[in-house]
């Protein structure tokens, strides 16, 4: 299903709120859903500018479809909603904002965002990520593997495994250096201590919202239908502990120990203007089975977020120097669409549920520009990245600060992003 381009998408759309027009993330085109807290108690709030406009404050100007979910504490009865009721909101939160006439009635329930602490966007019941980054999969493999660095089946099915939901944070929560087992090519035995080798994933989580029943499908056709929107999302890996224990079950205490998203989730119906096509597959590679075939995906499936991930040392913050860029690339070098991930989760009949996330696996480039680890960027740890301190990095050190960043650009249309996905390593515990 091809998401609508309407009068909420307009280029010349200006808000009244004027920290809006420009605003790097949040104009009044955006409109992402969130969880904050001024104070006083999580509410649902929409992000305009450097504000939020909490939605409970202006219910009696709202669809009545929407007023039972607004005074919950998570997203999951919001994005539980028919997707037609989700746009009834955007379109009459777009007015509300846009129009001047509003503006004493709706002023009263704005809150500055920097007085707000932001929650996880929904309470998650199941979280699984996925490896669609051909291209770091490529890279990795490659590590590995130089004469084969993607497994057979990579071609033809959207690999995932489990994770762990009980360790996804938002945005500025720190993450504790996790201890684990690991083995050095050359020893006897294992060793147990803090990991020597801490890296992030650059990648975008899809949250879900309606859901499907155990023992039904979810057909590529509709999958959209069940995507309530995106954010960023990183999934911190401990990359000496992985090369010990991923065989032959895959990632565990490599994995589960943090994951960090945007606490903003920007809605399906927003990233509508920055759908196009999907890639073509290389010549030679085989075409997806016809479960996760839909020629609308394959014309429309494919994401125009430009994805960049930012560096900074506490030496660096002491200096007052800005962050490094370690990357960018387009969120297009994925090699299964987040329609053809849903599709697939659900095709043996897995029950997903409203508020599940799935992240789509580390994005990278095919060069280095846009390499989505510290693993690509570093070789292994075989090529230091500099610091404008002195510094060098292989791998994360305590204090630095890992920042991703997202914004959609489409030619015709005002440029729209997820905010910050941040969090500053901190040393492991006793």
């Amino acid at each position: 299903m091809t998401q609508m381009i309407d009068a909420t998408h307009d280029h010349a759309l200006t808000s009244w709120v004027e920290d809006a027009n420009g605003h790097r993330d949040f104009p009044v085109q955006n409109l992402p859903l969130g969880v904050f807290d001024p104070g006083e108690g999580p509410r649902i709030g929409i992000a305009i500018g450097d504000h939020i406009l909490d939605l409970g404050g202006v219910a009696g100007l709202l669809p009545s479809a929407v007023l039972p979910v607004l005074g919950h504490a998570t997203l999951n009865a919001l994005f539980a909603l028919p997707p037609a009721d989700r746009l009834a909101l955007r379109r009459r939160v777009s007015q509300l904002l846009s129009d001047p006439s509003h503006r004493a009635a709706v002023e009263p329930s704005l809150v500055s965002a920097a007085d707000c602490t932001m929650h996880l966007p929904a309470a998650i019941g199941d979280y699984t990520d996925f490896y669609v980054g051909i291209h770091h999969a490529t890279n990795v493999g490659r590590q590995f593997r130089p004469d084969n660095p993607l497994l057979p089946n990579y071609k033809w099915v959207p690999i995932g495994y489990h994770g762990r939901a009980s360790s996804i944070r938002p945005s500025g929560v720190p993450l504790v250096r996790p201890k684990g087992q690991r083995k050095a090519p050359d020893a006897v035995a294992p060793t147990v201590g803090p990991t020597q080798r801490l890296d992030y994933e650059l990648e975008l989580g899809v949250w879900i919202g309606r859901g499907n029943e155990l023992g039904t499908t979810i057909p590529i056709a509709e999958a959209a239908e069940h995507i309530a929107g995106l954010t960023l999302l990183n999934d911190w890996s401990a990359r000496d502990f992985q090369a010990w224990e991923y065989q032959p079950l895959g990632p565990f205490l490599a994995k589960n120990f943090h994951t960090t998203v945007s606490p903003w989730v920007v809605t399906s119906e927003a990233l509508a203007p920055f759908r196009i096509a999907q890639p073509a597959r290389p010549e030679g590679d085989p075409e997806p089975l016809p479960y996760l075939l839909d020629a609308d995906d394959q014309a429309h499936g494919g994401l125009a977020i430009e994805l960049e991930v930012q560096l900074s040392s506490a030496k660096m913050r002491e200096a007052g120097l800005p962050p490094l860029s370690l990357s960018k690339g387009p969120a297009s070098n994925m090699y299964w669409t987040i329609a053809q991930i849903v599709a697939h989760h659900a095709s043996n009949g897995c029950n997903l549920g409203v508020g599940d996330l799935l992240g789509t696996g580390t994005i990278s480039a095919p060069d280095k520009s846009g390499y989505g680890s510290l693993l690509e960027i570093s070789r292994g740890g075989a090529e230091p990245i500099a610091l404008p301190t002195g510094e060098t990095r292989t791998f994360l050190a305590d204090g630095d600060e890992v920042t991703m960043r997202g914004t959609a650009h489409a030619e015709g249309y005002v440029p729209i992003g997820f905010g910050g996905c941040s969090a500053i390593v901190l040393p492991a515990r006793p």
